[in-house]
């Protein structure tokens, strides 16, 4: 039987900073910003965590620009949604940054989620197909996420598009001597394992303020401010599908657990099979897994069974009201 609205409200004193969390805790976390169809990506991911027996919710950290008929469909499906204030990075970050990326700085204030002792941040339009809760063990203090591929046309810029050099396949091609030390690692900042931590998030604004323009935006500023802490993870937690044609001898598709759908034409709410590579076969059939969990109704929340044993309070979260509905929810996002 499918739980109860609990009536109860709670105020909230403080909903920018909230209390680090008294004992550990976990959650994967998303995006999600507009008043476009990105909702059904978020849908998708919350049902694909349910799908892998996730023990941990899904946070979606919304801005205030998302309609109320959305945050009601993901309250629905079980997600805790927290609403965030815009990150404005200075104009010297926005002039040559492509424009939709630039929202994406807002994805910062994900460090202010210091309730939770560990998170996974997960992209809008990322499916889970497998369980991953493991990577919440993986030791403290490190930025944990995949190494990204420099051979696609908007690197077009860089001397590692020009001459051919990827981190993927380091060896293919050597890094010349003239250029000096190879480009430090690179990862792609549609998932990654982090901490919460409002000291970093000061940081990463404060940053922010000094730091110079580039091309991918946050994706960048996150490359350049983990750095030092950065460590690679198998690219099967996050598989950029131009990984299928750039690289497929690194890809064992029968292996991969989280599937990135961010190239061009590949949404699968949006897709029509027309774009370049999107009439692959391989295109073609993680596609169909993605709509096999959005299209699942037993993997609607109310539609899931067993739920009556490990519940938790999880709630929507809207800073600017100051009050917090209480929902009876299982642990699974």
């Amino acid at each position: 039987m499918a739980p109860q609205m609990i009536p109860n409200t709670v105020a909230i004193t403080n909903p920018r900073r909230p209390k680090p969390a008294s004992a550990p805790s976990r959650a994967y976390v998303t995006f999600l910003a507009g008043n476009g169809d990105y909702w059904k990506g978020v849908v998708g991911l919350a049902k694909g965590l349910r799908k892998a027996n996730s023990k941990y919710p899904l946070v979606v950290a919304i801005l205030p620009d998302v309609p109320e008929e959305h945050r009601k469909i993901l309250v629905s499906q079980n997600c805790i949604v927290r609403e965030i204030e815009p990150v404005h990075p200075p104009a010297n970050q926005t002039q040559f940054a492509m424009a939709y990326y630039v929202i994406n700085y807002s994805k910062l204030r994900i460090w202010e989620f210091v309730e939770y002792s560990k998170m996974i941040y997960l992209d809008g339009d990322i499916q889970v197909f497998d369980n991953i809760d493991h990577l919440f063990d993986y030791p403290d203090n490190y930025f944990y996420a995949v190494m990204d591929c420099f051979c696609e046309k908007t690197w077009s810029q860089s001397k590692q598009y020009q001459i051919g050099y990827c981190q993927q396949c380091p060896d293919k091609v050597q890094w010349p001597v003239e250029f000096g030390s190879k480009p430090p690692l690179y990862f792609n900042a549609g998932m990654f394992v982090f901490e919460p931590n409002l000291s970093t998030y000061d940081d990463l604004l404060k940053t922010l303020k000094v730091t110079s323009p580039t091309s991918f935006a946050e994706q960048d500023f996150l490359n350049m401010f983990f750095r030092e802490k950065y460590r690679p993870i198998p690219n099967i937690y996050n598989l950029v599908l131009a990984m299928l044609w750039r690289h497929p001898e690194n890809v064992q598709l029968d292996q991969v657990k989280v599937v990135h759908y961010c190239a061009a034409g590949s949404k699968p709410w949006r897709y029509n099979g027309e774009g370049e590579n999107m009439e692959r076969e391989d295109i073609k059939f993680l596609v169909q897994k993605w709509w096999e969990i959005y299209d699942d109704e037993s993997l609607d929340f109310e539609n899931v069974s067993d739920m009556n044993t490990g519940n938790a309070a999880f709630a929507a979260v809207r800073p600017e009201g100051g009050v917090v509905n209480l929902v009876t929810a299982p642990p699974a996002a």
